[in-house]
């Protein structure tokens, strides 16, 4: 049977993502699914082998090219883990996520792409510097705005952030996430974020929290 902490599986959807066979990558996440119900195993799968993929391109190990198919192919599979709701349950709110100063990207796809199957509206702003947030949260008039970041100097910039949107009149709430966030529980706080999520599955309910709605 697998097991979601198996370092055997986590080396075969490696593989499979590093090669770029969707195929293999599918069956190995299909056979996962059947075996295990909760859909936060098939999301650590992703989660382990997008981080390990990200940590071989930083030391060269890795192609840029490999990073994008594996983030794509992951993004395919997110339907996988989170089946898209019916239309007649899209969950309402205006809503965006976007990537602070960072270049990392697989993260929000992640989140981005479990959020919309479960019925969120979710725009996505790709990747800002404080500034171009600031004035696109303005100008968007949003809700919620999730903040996903991968380094802690980024992750500290929230704090400058939520100064300069609160004095401008900004009257939505930040859901932010992250490794500098999954590592130091109370930096959300520290920051002045609403709220923060440790990953996708966590996202969903946190965001409906927000919203006022039952996840």
């Amino acid at each position: 049977m697998y097991d979601p902490s198996d370092s055997m599986l986590d080396t075969a959807f490696w593989g499979a993502l590093m090669r770029s066979n969707r195929h293999d990558a599918e069956q190995i996440m299909r056979q996962l699914l059947v075996q295990t119900s909760p859909p936060g195993s098939a999301e650590k799968l992703v989660v382990t082998a997008l981080e390990r993929i990200g940590a071989d391109w930083e030391s060269g190990r890795a192609a840029l090219s490999q990073v994008y198919m594996s983030g794509r192919i992951c993004e395919e599979l997110m339907a996988l883990i989170f089946p898209r709701t019916p239309d007649g349950n899209n969950v309402s709110g205006r809503c965006a996520i976007v990537l602070l100063n960072d270049y990392h990207t697989l993260g929000k796809r992640i989140v981005l792409s479990a959020l919309r199957a479960s019925g969120f509206s979710i725009q996505d702003w790709g990747q800002m510097t404080q500034e171009q947030l600031v004035a696109k949260a303005l100008e968007s008039d949003v809700e919620v705005l999730l903040i996903s970041t991968l380094m802690l100097a980024s992750a500290l910039k929230v704090k400058d952030l939520k100064t300069e949107l609160d004095a401008k009149g900004f009257n939505g709430k930040l859901l932010v996430g992250g490794a500098p966030f999954r590592l130091d529980k109370r930096l959300w706080k520290d920051v002045g974020a609403d709220a923060t999520a440790d990953n996708a599955m966590d996202s969903i309910r946190v965001l409906s929290s927000l919203l006022g709605r039952q996840s």
